[in-house]
Protein backbone atom coordinates (compact mmCIF):
# COMPACT_ATOMS: atom_id res chain seq x y z
CA UNK A 1 0.00 0.00 0.00
CA UNK A 2 1.70 3.40 -0.63
CA UNK A 3 -0.36 6.33 -0.74
CA UNK A 4 1.63 8.83 0.82
CA UNK A 5 2.68 12.17 -0.56
CA UNK A 6 5.37 15.03 0.18
CA UNK A 7 2.97 16.80 2.59
CA UNK A 8 2.96 13.20 4.29
CA UNK A 9 6.34 13.13 5.08
CA UNK A 10 6.63 11.94 8.98
CA UNK A 11 7.10 14.37 11.57
CA UNK A 12 8.47 11.53 13.89
CA UNK A 13 9.87 8.21 13.24
CA UNK A 14 10.22 5.96 16.08
CA UNK A 15 13.37 3.03 15.61
CA UNK A 16 12.13 -0.76 16.57
CA UNK A 17 14.84 -2.25 14.29
CA UNK A 18 15.68 -5.61 16.16
CA UNK A 19 12.51 -5.61 18.45
CA UNK A 20 9.64 -8.48 18.10
CA UNK A 21 6.16 -8.08 18.16
CA UNK A 22 4.34 -6.04 20.58
CA UNK A 23 6.89 -4.02 21.20
CA UNK A 24 7.04 -2.46 17.97
CA UNK A 25 3.27 -1.58 18.48
CA UNK A 26 3.95 -0.26 22.26
CA UNK A 27 6.96 1.95 21.35
CA UNK A 28 5.27 3.61 18.67
CA UNK A 29 1.90 4.41 20.95
CA UNK A 30 3.93 5.96 23.34
CA UNK A 31 6.04 8.10 21.19
CA UNK A 32 2.41 9.51 19.98
CA UNK A 33 0.60 9.55 22.76
CA UNK A 34 0.38 13.55 23.46
CA UNK A 35 0.88 14.42 19.65
CA UNK A 36 -2.02 15.74 17.87
CA UNK A 37 -4.09 14.60 15.48
CA UNK A 38 -3.08 15.21 11.98
CA UNK A 39 0.37 14.26 13.10
CA UNK A 40 1.92 11.67 10.50
CA UNK A 41 4.48 9.48 12.56
CA UNK A 42 6.30 5.83 10.98
CA UNK A 43 7.83 2.96 12.41
CA UNK A 44 10.41 1.41 10.87
CA UNK A 45 10.96 -2.23 12.08
CA UNK A 46 12.72 -5.95 11.25
CA UNK A 47 10.02 -7.97 12.65
CA UNK A 48 7.79 -8.32 9.57
CA UNK A 49 4.33 -8.60 11.63
CA UNK A 50 4.53 -4.51 12.35
CA UNK A 51 2.92 -4.74 8.82
CA UNK A 52 0.37 -6.40 10.25
CA UNK A 53 0.23 -5.55 13.91
CA UNK A 54 0.21 -1.62 13.44
CA UNK A 55 -2.42 -0.53 10.71
CA UNK A 56 -4.71 -3.33 13.72
CA UNK A 57 -3.27 -0.70 16.31
CA UNK A 58 -4.14 2.54 14.25
CA UNK A 59 -7.29 1.14 13.13
CA UNK A 60 -8.55 0.52 16.53
CA UNK A 61 -7.54 3.84 17.77
CA UNK A 62 -8.89 6.05 14.94
CA UNK A 63 -5.65 6.97 12.86
CA UNK A 64 -5.27 6.37 9.33
CA UNK A 65 -1.97 4.35 7.49
CA UNK A 66 -0.96 6.16 4.81
CA UNK A 67 1.66 3.96 3.96
CA UNK A 68 2.98 0.27 4.67
CA UNK A 69 6.63 -0.97 2.80
CA UNK A 70 9.45 -3.06 2.87
CA UNK A 71 12.74 -1.15 3.20
CA UNK A 72 16.29 -2.10 3.05
CA UNK A 73 18.48 -4.62 4.95
CA UNK A 74 15.01 -6.53 5.75
CA UNK A 75 13.12 -3.57 7.21
CA UNK A 76 9.24 -2.62 7.29
CA UNK A 77 8.23 0.68 7.70
CA UNK A 78 4.58 1.75 8.13
CA UNK A 79 3.44 5.73 8.63
CA UNK A 80 0.51 6.33 10.16
CA UNK A 81 -1.51 10.10 10.36
CA UNK A 82 -2.59 10.23 13.53
CA UNK A 83 -6.37 10.74 14.35
CA UNK A 84 -8.45 12.06 17.09
CA UNK A 85 -8.88 8.68 18.42
CA UNK A 86 -7.08 7.82 21.93
CA UNK A 87 -3.00 6.74 21.36
CA UNK A 88 -2.14 4.54 23.49
CA UNK A 89 -0.88 1.38 23.28
CA UNK A 90 -2.63 -2.04 23.10
CA UNK A 91 -4.68 -2.19 26.47
CA UNK A 92 -2.77 0.60 28.07
CA UNK A 93 -5.82 2.81 28.28
CA UNK A 94 -7.94 0.56 31.21
CA UNK A 95 -7.10 -0.15 34.59
CA UNK A 96 -5.71 -3.26 35.54
CA UNK A 97 -7.97 -6.17 36.40
CA UNK A 98 -11.03 -4.29 34.36
CA UNK A 99 -12.54 -8.02 33.17
CA UNK A 100 -11.23 -7.23 29.47
CA UNK A 101 -8.96 -9.97 28.05
CA UNK A 102 -5.82 -8.51 26.34
CA UNK A 103 -4.67 -9.38 22.71
CA UNK A 104 -2.35 -11.65 24.04
CA UNK A 105 -4.09 -13.76 26.03
CA UNK A 106 -7.69 -14.73 27.45
CA UNK A 107 -8.31 -14.21 31.29
CA UNK A 108 -7.76 -17.14 33.26
CA UNK A 109 -11.18 -18.86 34.84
Amino acid sequence: MSTADSADLPHLTVDARGLRCPLPVLRLAAAVRDLAPGTVAAVVATDPAVRHDVPAWARLRGHTVLEVREGEEETYEVVVRLGGGTSTGPGLDRPAGDGVASSAGRRAR
